[in-house]
């Protein structure tokens, strides 16, 4: 099997359980969502200890520890990656899948807008119509729903301003992600002990409720392993493609599994958005930067 056969195996895999990722949080039933961020936090640490022991990333958690000026944007996404993280298990147990799956549609776009917003980057003409089209598209339920959709601005808005620290920070995937987790222990920490003392803990309820909260460390790492060797091995535009089947999914999960209506004035909104995006895949890939015959 080539590399890159290799990488988009890695990265189908990656995208498919970010994807399902509904149905296991519609699992926690009547555990509230921030209990759940409480020890998808601390298991994510706990369980990525072991993994950069055995691939020896030390050195670069150290390196990132050692530097303050860094450490700073590395909190900056570790507050913006767990609001995320909790908003959208928030929609997972109110049943607000479709939100959240147009809140990360709309992720790419929302990328583009702030790279040129703060930093300065030229949008082409097909990016601005793209990102016009987007802003119509929420627009359009703001307008005839009368409501903001606030779950999917919220999860767009912070996995975008995520990515946007993220580029300047110089650390990998997995090791950025346990630097931005053991920031958070200690406030997770806390919170799971003050759980206890108040008697609100669901840990220790039964075994599969425990068994599920401990899960979640595992569930959240093993998707960006499976990134991580996808992203190494694939070149960027079709990453950037691969990552629209999270979405997808989350779309058909919502609809045919959970059942939740989808009203026209929702599916025009989405319509728009896919349209927009289309538009903006498109660009990407027509205006890619030419890779001479014979290079990588």
């Amino acid at each position: 099997m080539s590399d890159v056969t290799r990488g988009v195996w890695f990265g189908l895999s990656a995208y498919t359980i970010w994807g399902c990722f509904p149905l296991f949080f519609a699992l926690f039933e009547g555990v509230p969502a921030f209990e759940i961020l409480v020890h998808r936090i601390v298991w994510s640490c706990v369980f990525l200890v072991l993994v950069i022991s055995g691939l020896r990333r030390w050195p670069a958690v150290r390196s990132a520890l050692g530097n303050p000026r860094q450490l700073w944007r590395v909190l900056g996404c570790a507050l913006l990656i767990a609001a995320n993280w909790g908003i959208y298990i928030y929609s997972v147990e109110t049943r607000h899948v479709l939100q959240a799956s147009l809140g990360y549609f709309l992720t790419p776009l929302v990328n583009v807008a702030l790279g040129m917003l703060v930093l300065r980057e030229r949008m082409g003409p097909w990016q601005l119509a793209a990102v016009v089209l987007a802003g119509i598209g929420i627009l359009i339920q703001l307008v005839m729903l009368g409501e903001v959709p606030w779950i999917t601005l919220v999860l767009a808005l912070t996995f975008g301003t995520y990515g946007l620290l993220r580029k300047q920070v110089l650390l990998d995937g997995l090791s950025g992600l346990f630097v931005e987790t053991l920031l958070l222990l200690p406030v997770g920490l806390m919170t799971f002990g003050w759980l206890g003392y108040a008697g609100a803990s669901h840990y220790g309820d039964s075994v599969s409720v425990s068994a599920l909260l401990m899960a979640s460390g595992i569930v959240t790492a093993i998707p960006l392993l499976l990134f991580a060797g996808a992203a190494r091995r694939l070149r960027l535009s079709t990453v950037g493609f691969l990552m629209y089947i999270n979405p997808t999914l989350q779309f058909f999960i919502a609809l045919l599994i959970f059942d939740e209506s989808l009203s026209q004035v929702q599916l025009t909104s989405f319509i728009i958005i896919w349209v927009a995006l289309g538009l903006y895949s498109w660009s990407s890939w027509h205006y890619r930067p030419r890779v001479p015959a014979g290079q990588n």
